[in-house]
């Protein structure tokens, strides 16, 4: 699937993104990170679903800074399917975490509580910063 496909399916659309917008969900992303490494040992479902936020956010700030936005309905779904389009295969494993993050942050969200135990909650913290490491040194290196 190329960002085409995804233009021809209707999931994203062309945006003229500002600087700010862009860095905008970069700091929302940071916060979250520090925000769910702060509740990990009092809430790990919520510090998962705050880790994936992060991803969300900045996964988002990748798209616009590409020239794209999300439209439609399954947003989350579509950025997700935008990632594994844009990871090479050196983070692949990166965008398929993301995935399966979302899926289980929906069960959380709309389902059921206590799904996450502290140690998947401190994993998922750690994939997700090094996500968004991942995703602040692509939109530098494009910004240049």
């Amino acid at each position: 699937m190329t960002y085409e496909n995804l233009i021809q399916r209707r999931r994203i659309q062309t945006y003229k993104a500002s600087e700010s917008e862009i860095q905008g969900l970069l700091e929302i992303a940071a916060r979250d990170l520090s925000t769910a490494q702060s509740i990990l040992n009092s809430n790990a479902d919520w510090a998962y679903n705050i880790a994936y936020n992060a991803m969300l956010q900045s996964s988002r700030a990748l798209m616009l800074q590409k020239g794209f936005r999300p439209r439609g309905s399954n947003q989350h779904a579509t950025t997700t399917e935008f990632i594994r389009e844009t990871f090479t295969s050196k983070h692949k494993n990166l965008a398929v975490y993301f995935d399966q993050m979302r899926r289980k942050r929906n069960r959380l969200v709309y389902e059921t509580a206590k799904l996450v135990g502290e140690k998947e909650a401190e994993q998922a913290l750690a994939l997700a910063q090094e996500f968004v490491r991942v995703i602040t040194t692509l939109i530098s290196k494009e910004s240049t």
